[in-house]
This record gives structure tokens, C-alpha cells and sequence, in this order.
């Protein structure tokens, strides 16, 4: 009596349609088009000329599209009185984003491997008080900081909205380091100090080149809260040093006769550009080194 072997087909097999995997897709779908129907108006609207916009059709494509809007928004538009642009608020944020985003990373990384492994005295004291930082409204701190960088002649000043931008991403950075440094094998720490290695040696050498994945996470969160920060360029930087959504800001409520929406909506790309780019060119990062232990402890 011979029997037969029953094998099954080789291959995934196919997922079947479920209610949780419908939903599942529904909600994504809803996601979608929550974040893209705003992108398509604001896109669309740009191209088209005042004629059409008077039309009233928003979700329309343009008759006859142009980039007169998008030079005008760069080059010409009025902030108040000056009509230079939105162009000279991407300088001053680029000149406000590069020192903020370095200094902040370093000093939270410094920070935050210090709280790990070498755990000076009141380290925790310490800790809790830069996370309690990071939980107390920002309005409290303005008049004082106001004060503070005025004596010290900061105020009004690249170098004094620098200053602010890292000392309230200081809580964020510290954390994110700790945490992550905190994943990290003690027995790597203690084979280093074996060895001779001091504070810094091993911070730069050791420390340092594994820390690649939350450096990128740090620096994704910077960069986006930097660029789009409104209330601290206002206040701290000057009118001469205006970063690009304050720029922003006076271009949309800058009219004279007609509202010029195309000129808006394209100085709101433009303004969007740097942080879009990051999250698109470095997405795949940023979901490493949350995995790599940006949520950990």
C-alpha cells in the first residue's frame, strides 16, 4: 500500500482581504489625502494667474499655468514696505539653522553620554531638570531671556536666536542621547576604560562612530523645528535678521489692493521646501534610529 505525500505550493501564500486589513487601508487612504488635498490646492493655485482665481474653481488645474507667482515670491514680493522677497529670510534661516542644529546636537550628545556611562554626582537631579525644561511652555522664558541677552549685548542678533534654539533643544538632544547611549553594552564602556581610554577618547572614538542613527534622528527634529520656528526669530532675531516664516508671515499679510493668493501659496512652498526635502531624502534614517533606540529607557 503506497501512500503520496501532500506538498504544498512553494511561494507566499495570498493575503486575504480582512476587516481589520480594510480598515487598515481606509484609514491610510483618508491619511493620504488629508496632507495631499492641501498640497494639490496650494500647488495648483500658484500656477494659476488672478484671472482664474477669481473663478472660484480651487481644485481646478490651471488653464494656462505660469511661474510668474513663484518669481515674485522669491524676488519681488512686499514684506510690509520692502519688496526684496521672500528670499532674504532663506539666508537668514540658513544662518540661524546651521550653528542651532550643530550646537544643539553636540552638547545633547555630550550631555547625554555623560548621564550614561560616567554618571556624575546629582546626574539624575540634573536630568529631571532638563526634561522638566522641556515640558514648561516657552512663553514663560521670553521677557527673561529678552533681558538676559540685552545685557549681554545678544539680543536682536543671529548669534542671540542661535543661543535660544539650543538651549531649548538642549532637553530634547539630551534625552535622545541618553536613551540611546543607554542601549549601548556597559561591558564596551568598561573594555575602554580597561584600555585607558578617558572621557573624551572614548566619547569621539567609541561613542561617537555608533551613534550615526540617532545622530540623523537629532538632526531631522532640529532642522524641521528650527526652519519652521516663528515666534523666536520674531522676537529674538531683529527685523534685519527675520528668518523665512517671519518673511513669510509679512508677505501674507502684506496687501496692497488685491490679495495675491498664487503669491502666497507659492512663498508657502518655498518656505516648506528644506523640511519636506529632509523628511523625504532621510525618512528611511529616521525610522532606523527610532528603532536603533531613540524610544528607549
Amino acid at each position: 500500500m503506497s501512500s503520496t505525500a501532500i506538498t504544498e505550493p512553494s511561494g507566499p501564500r495570498p493575503k486575504h482581504l480582512t476587516v481589520g486589513r480594510i480598515g487598515l487601508y481606509a484609514f491610510l487612504v483618508i491619511a493620504a489625502l488629508f496632507f495631499l488635498i492641501p498640497l494639490y490646492v496650494m500647488i495648483v493655485t500658484s500656477l494659476k494667474p488672478m484671472d482664474e482665481i477669481r473663478l472660484g474653481n480651487l481644485f481646478a488645474l490651471p488653464m494656462a499655468p505660469s511661474l510668474d507667482a513663484w518669481f515674485k515670491a522669491w524676488s519681488s514680493a512686499c514684506t510690509g514696505l520692502n519688496c526684496n522677497g521672500i528670499h532674504v529670510g532663506m539666508l537668514n534661516s540658513i544662518k540661524i539653522l546651521v550653528p542651532s542644529v550643530i550646537l544643539s546636537i553636540s552638547v545633547g550628545a555630550v550631555t547625554g553620554y555623560a548621564l550614561s556611562f560616567w554618571r556624575p554626582k546629582g546626574a539624575n537631579i540634573l536630568f529631571g531638570v532638563l526634561l522638566l525644561g522641556a515640558f514648561i511652555p516657552y512663553q514663560v522664558f521670553l521677557y527673561p531671556l529678552v533681558r538676559m541677552l540685552s545685557m549681554v549685548s545678544l539680543y536682536n542678533s543671529i548669534p542671540g536666536v542661535v543661543f535660544v534654539h539650543a538651549i531649548f533643544g538642549l532637553p530634547l538632544m539630551t534625552l535622545l542621547f541618553r536613551n540611546f547611549y543607554a542601549g549601548i553594552p556597559i561591558d564596551l564602556f568598561k573594555a575602554a576604560r580597561v584600555d585607558g581610554g578617558g572621557f573624551w577618547a572614548i566619547f569621539l572614538q567609541l561613542m561617537l562612530p555608533l551613534s550615526t542613527p540617532i545622530i540623523v534622528v537629532a538632526a531631522i527634529l532640529q532642522i524641521t523645528g528650527i526652519w519652521n520656528d516663528f515666534l523666536f526669530g520674531l522676537i529674538f532675531a531683529g527685523r534685519e535678521n527675520f528668518p523665512m516664516t517671519v518673511q513669510l508671515n509679512n508677505v501674507v499679510n502684506s496687501s496692497f489692493g488685491e490679495k495675491e493668493y498664487n503669491v502666497n501659496m507659492a512663498a508657502t512652498i518655498l518656505t516648506a521646501i528644506v523640511p519636506l526635502v529632509v523628511y523625504f531624502v532621510s525618512g528611511r534614517w529616521f525610522v532606523r534610529g527610532i528603532a536603533a533606540g531613540a524610544v528607549k529607557g
